[in-house]
Order: C-alpha cells, then sequence, then structure tokens
C-alpha cells in the first residue's frame, strides 16, 4: 500500500512545489511508483512537469467536485516517469463549492483511495495556506513533509502547522505524523542557517532528513524548461540533493 505524503507549510516561498517536482521524479529514479498531485491553484508543479495547466480537459478540480473518477484526470509527466493528477486556477472554485459539500474534509482521501494500490508514494504539492485544500491533503496524508528555509520567521510559521496537524490527529486522522523536515535554500556559510538548523535538530531530532537542500542555479532554471532537476541536469548540486532525499526516505519506508 503507498505511502501519501502532504508536502506542507504555509509560509510560501520554502521550496514546497520543487520538492514536490524533484522527490517525485528521484522516487521513479529509485524504482517507485509515483503519483504527484498538484492541489495548489497556481499550478506550478503541473507546469513544472511539462504539463500545460492552462489545457486541461480533466484536472483535480473535476476530481474533488465529483466531475470525473481519479483516473480519468491522471497524466504521465514525462521524460521524468511518474503520473501526475494536475491542477490549476479552478481549484480556488473547488475551495469554495467544497465549503458547502458532504464530506468536504475528505474529498482527496476517497479519490486517492481509487488509486492508491498503483503507488509506492503519492505526494501532494499544497497550497501556502491552512485552507480546505490544505485540510483535504491532511486528512488524504499519513505523513507530513515540511520544507522550510533556515530563517527566524520560518520556526514562528513552523509552530501553526504542527497545531493544525496535532488537532486534526485527533479529531480526523489519528495515523497522520510528521514524516519529516526538509531544510531548503541551504547555505552553511550563513551563521543564522546553522543556528536554525541546530534548533531544529535539537527539537526534533531524527525527524529532521539529514540531507540538505543546496541553493542552486539548475534547480532555479529547471521549472522554465518544464522539467525536474534530475532530466534537465542530473549532475547539478540540487538534482544529486533530492536523489539523496529519496534515498533517504526509501530506507526509512522499508
Amino acid at each position: 500500500m503507498s505511502k501519501i505524503l502532504a508536502i506542507a507549510n504555509q509560509k510560501g516561498g520554502v521550496g514546497k512545489t520543487t520538492t514536490a517536482v524533484n522527490l517525485a521524479a528521484s522516487l521513479v529514479a529509485t524504482k517507485r511508483r509515483v503519483l504527484l498531485v498538484d492541489l495548489d491553484p497556481q499550478g506550478n508543479a503541473t507546469m513544472g512537469s511539462g504539463i500545460d495547466k492552462h489545457d486541461l480537459e480533466l484536472s483535480l478540480y473535476d476530481v474533488l467536485t465529483g466531475g470525473c473518477r481519479t483516473a480519468a484526470a491522471l497524466q504521465k509527466a514525462e521524460p521524468a516517469g511518474y503520473d501526475l493528477l494536475p491542477g490549476n486556477g479552478d481549484l480556488v472554485a473547488a475551495e469554495v463549492e467544497l465549503m458547502e459539500a458532504s464530506r468536504k474534509e475528505s474529498r482527496l482521501r476517497d479519490a486517492l483511495g481509487e488509486v492508491r494500490p498503483d503507488y509506492d508514494y503519492i505526494l501532494i504539492d499544497c497550497p501556502p495556506s491552512l485552507n480546505m485544500l490544505t485540510l483535504n491533503a491532511l486528512v488524504a496524508a499519513q505523513g507530513v513533509l515540511i520544507p522550510m528555509q533556515c530563517e527566524y520567521y520560518a520556526l514562528e510559521g513552523l509552530s501553526a502547522l504542527l497545531q493544525t496537524i496535532e488537532s486534526l490527529k485527533e479529531s480526523i486522522n489519528p495515523k497522520l505524523e510528521i514524516e519529516g523536515l526538509l531544510r531548503t535554500m541551504y547555505d552553511p556559510r550563513n551563521s543564522l542557517t546553522q543556528d536554525v538548523s541546530a534548533q531544529l535538530t535539537e527539537h526534533f531530532g531524527d525527524k529532521v532528513y539529514g540531507t540538505v537542500i543546496p541553493r542552486n542555479v539548475r534547480l532555479a532554471e529547471a521549472p522554465s524548461h518544464g522539467l525536474p532537476a534530475l532530466i534537465y541536469d542530473k549532475a547539478s548540486r540540487g538534482a544529486v540533493a533530492y536523489l539523496a532525499l529519496a534515498g533517504e526516505m526509501n530506507r526509512r519506508n522499508k
């Protein structure tokens, strides 16, 4: 049975989508079957996978609002090799419609249940807010992967997310756990980076991934080509780091 992971942090610009796309490609490179779910109305994970968010016949919006079955909306992200449940601006309307719907917080869990046996990992790229869409992701997931920069405000934002996770664990999803904290845009020359990194390790111990994702030009360039860094430049420091993360994740989930 697949591991469903929500990649979440309500703070924007911390590398959620970069992590979602590059981790998906890296897990495929380790011979895992992967589904990437683009739950962000910005549709950046869809575009970064080489699929035009403006040209979708069916998307996650249709799945969440009952317009189609999950399998009908899936697309193959080539050449990376993972499957994609694409998203775009229609998800803004989906959030509004879900507010009045039955089982509104469980729509994504129900949808992924239809295809879950086909995958080893299902990664959900969440929007940068704790809204109804993110709530659906946290209800569907078993684990939360939290990408974060090692800066002062990152710790402040983390506490709100942890409170939400704990609340959902008690009320709706008892299986929900923190899968891991991923340090992104990491610059070891920065003393604040080192200080915050040390605080994270002190508070969360082995929940902090040993792998760190460096600041890397190739990681920043790859989305404009609709490719993960592993395909765009497999020798880049960013691509190598995400391959290392995939290996660490596989070892944890044996």
